[in-house]
């Protein structure tokens, strides 16, 4: 894990995870008095329950709280929590979640001449209420940019720098690139994955576009909580 630029100077990362805990806190409180949430869940966590199954999963959020303190108290040696950048996170990741659909369907559109409808069949959680639907927004922002974004998207970056020896620059891009076309294909493999459509995999892949930068040059907190709140104003209106 790099702490490349804490995330270009804007919030370091010590601030960044402290912001996202209470999400991680909301998921892992609401499970536990949601069923249609942890059985609708986006495909990370159902991939945790086959394999964990339902108390092994529960067991690893407690874990997942724990690995976010732990990481927190190593921080704070180095790093100092500022509790002022919250609502500018939180206000900033409205503005984002709000006017990416519309930027990724004009794109799509007007540029790429690609079908944007996301047809993606049977909603998960059809027939379940708000709160089950805001559990499930929450846990797919936060496991989503915590995979995708903190160690894949770095992970490839060492790899590319370390390994490959590429220049800093060019790693950084094709880090972007590919951990966004893996977000993208991730949703459409194993037996919980969704048919492949050109239409939805290039809509996914330019969400873990702006989903990669935002966590690049603005910060985690901020890729969490766009990612968060735009699959809460997803599901809330479907």
């Amino acid at each position: 894990m790099t702490s490349r630029g804490t995330q270009s100077g804007r919030t370091n990362l010590l601030t960044s995870v402290v912001l996202v805990i209470p999400l991680v806190v909301f998921y892992g409180v609401g499970v536990l008095f949601s069923a249609g949430a942890i059985n609708g869940a986006d495909f990370l966590t159902q991939s945790l329950l086959m394999l964990l199954g339902t108390r092994g999963y529960l067991i690893f959020q407690g874990l997942l709280v724990l690995g976010f303190v732990g990481l927190v108290l190593h921080l704070r040696r180095s790093q100092r929590f500022e509790l002022n950048q919250f609502f500018p996170v939180v206000f900033e990741s409205g503005i984002y979640a709000l006017t990416m659909g519309t930027l990724i369907i004009f794109v799509m559109v007007d540029l790429l001449g690609i079908d944007p409808r996301l047809a993606a069949g049977v909603d998960p959680l059809e027939g379940k209420g708000v709160f089950d639907r805001m559990v499930m927004a929450v846990g797919a922002g936060v496991y989503e940019e915590l995979a995708f974004r903190l160690l894949l998207l770095n992970g490839l970056v060492l790899l590319c720098e370390k390994v490959l020896d590429l220049r800093p620059g060019l790693a950084l891009a094709l880090s972007i690139i590919g951990s966004s076309l893996l977000f993208a294909g991730a949703h459409h493999v194993g037996p919980l994955g969704e048919p492949l459509r050109v239409g939805v995999f290039t809509y996914r892949a330019m969400a873990g576009l702006i989903f990669a930068l935002l966590y690049q040059y603005r910060s985690f907190a901020i890729a969490v909580y766009t990612h968060a709140i735009y699959d809460v104003y997803v599901f809330l209106l479907h």
